[in-house]
């Protein structure tokens, strides 16, 4: 049913209970898998009217880009090892600097993944209940089938 199956990942609780949902149905399928975490960007305040605001240093930008990379790190290796229990493997893919609900629509239809399998909600989530809004911009794409877990 499903061949190429991309699983995505802040590293949250939630998250994570997606990403084992996610390698169980791939070994059960015999599907590929790719895990992919997403980086965004440093913010930037440039201010507005008389209110002054805040513009990073290249040594803040460089200190910023490696504390992500250092924790995608650690998320992605955290999806290797669940997947490598279960006797599969999975390509780990790191999307620094982006918008996470882009990055993953896009590498889903650049890897010609067939299904998505995300969580409700991740970092963002305050209610509980209710679907994050990184989900909900993907689940609107529509170009790609997104199981969603909770």
């Amino acid at each position: 049913m499903y061949a190429n199956i991309l699983l995505s990942t802040d590293g949250s609780d939630v998250a994570r209970k997606g990403v084992e949902h996610g390698i169980a149905l791939a070994k059960a399928l015999n599907a590929k898998v790719t895990v992919v975490t997403v980086t965004e960007p440093l913010p930037v305040d440039y201010g507005s009217g008389h209110a002054s605001g805040w513009i990073p240093s290249q040594k803040e930008v460089d200190s910023f880009d490696a504390a992500c990379k250092e924790r995608a790190g650690k998320i992605l290796d955290e999806a290797r090892v669940m997947a490598e229990q279960i006797g599969i493997s999975a390509e780990l893919l790191h999307v620094p600097n982006a918008h996470p609900a882009t990055a993953i629509i896009k590498t889903a239809k650049s890897g010609g993944c067939d299904l998505i399998v995300m969580a409700s909600h991740g970092r963002r989530g305050l209610r509980k209940f209710l679907l994050g809004s990184q989900t909900s911009e993907v689940l609107v794409d529509g170009s790609v089938p997104v199981l969603v877990v909770h």
